[in-house]
């Protein structure tokens, strides 16, 4: 069973959103971004109460903004997904979950080193240019479990 409900669409958006913020950082960065998407689409908490589609997440505006980069700037994030990023996408949607990300609900890219919290998150870890964070123990439990 799927970790979240999802149609071929949002298989596609998803794999632009994952080529878009980590193309540079291979397969694993591309799968890591993946892991924090379904992680706030299954997080019933925090900032995600009213996001449960991959479209509502990747298309949340937060602070008047888009959540992510790539959908603000859209340079990269309005190329066609390619197989490759769409195999990686179905496997996010379906069960992959792994460290740093594994229950990540943020990740960005710093200008130096990962800063221990991220707006009072904990940091959970780095992979190539990203920082992951997770929600505070006792925050968000659906986040765990979904």
């Amino acid at each position: 069973m799927a970790r979240v409900a999802y149609r071929s669409a949002d298989v596609d958006l998803m794999a632009r959103m994952m080529r878009a913020e980590a193309e540079g950082e291979g397969k694993q960065g591309m799968l890591y971004v993946g892991n924090v998407i379904v992680n706030r689409a299954v997080a019933d908490c925090i900032d995600f109460n009213e996001v449960r589609t991959i479209e509502d997440v990747i298309f949340q505006i937060q602070g008047g903004n888009y959540s992510f980069e790539a959908v603000q700037k859209g340079n990269v994030f309005y190329q066609r997904p390619r197989e490759f990023e769409r195999r990686l996408a179905r496997q996010n949607l379906d069960y992959w979950r792994n460290h740093p990300a594994k229950y990540a609900l943020w990740y960005f890219n710093p200008y130096g080193p990962c800063p221990p919290t991220w707006y009072d998150q904990p940091f959970t870890g780095q992979y190539k240019q990203h920082c992951f964070y997770e929600p505070l123990p006792g925050t968000c439990d659906s986040v765990y479990s979904g």
